[in-house]
């Protein structure tokens, strides 16, 4: 899954119009246009071998998660005589659904069990402390890095949570 895949699912689960996700680059310090940001919620075409018209990347990704935790719950307060921490965390692409997944947590002021029950109505099941490990920090003992699979299911579980979909068949 590429970091476009990772903006158009995530709008979509969180129901963001164009202003809204402008605001959102906005408040994570990149200033976006509506026609770059369409060509960013363009997918690509798999049969087609042309490359997209404007890719995303890590930093633009993590930029769009700082300005949704901001529009989510307000600017965090500088507080005196300490340094804020490094705003990035991803130094890899390997590292990105690991990120996604934190940053999205801190936004919507999820807990493990709210993460747990996401992927529960994705139809996956997982315990907490697989949750526990991917949440980790990258390199400490117990990190795990979150596969595609285990994050796509994430962002289809939080689609059905955030837009109330009905999973029951009739």
């Amino acid at each position: 899954m590429n970091n476009n895949d990772i903006l158009i699912r995530l709008r979509y689960a969180l129901d963001f119009s164009n202003q809204q996700m402008v605001e959102i680059f906005r408040l994570g310090g990149r200033e976006m246009d509506l026609p770059t940001l369409g060509q960013l919620l363009t997918k690509q075409d798999p049969e087609a071998d042309l490359p997209r018209d404007a890719v995303c990347d890590s930093r633009t990704l993590e930029q769009f998660f700082n300005g949704l935790i901001v529009f989510k719950r307000g600017p965090q307060p500088a507080k005196p005589g300490v340094t804020p921490p490094n705003p990035f965390q991803i130094t890899s692409q390997a590292h990105v659904n690991n990120v996604m997944i934190k940053k999205v947590k801190i936004a919507l002021t999820m807990t493990s069990e709210d993460i747990q029950e996401c992927l529960h109505l994705a139809g996956l099941y997982v315990s907490p402390s697989e949750i526990g490990a991917i949440l980790r920090k990258a390199g400490q003992r117990n990190y795990m890095p979150c596969k595609d699979s285990f994050a796509r299911n994430f962002l289809k579980g939080l689609t059905i949570r955030e837009r109330k979909i009905d999973t029951t068949e009739a």
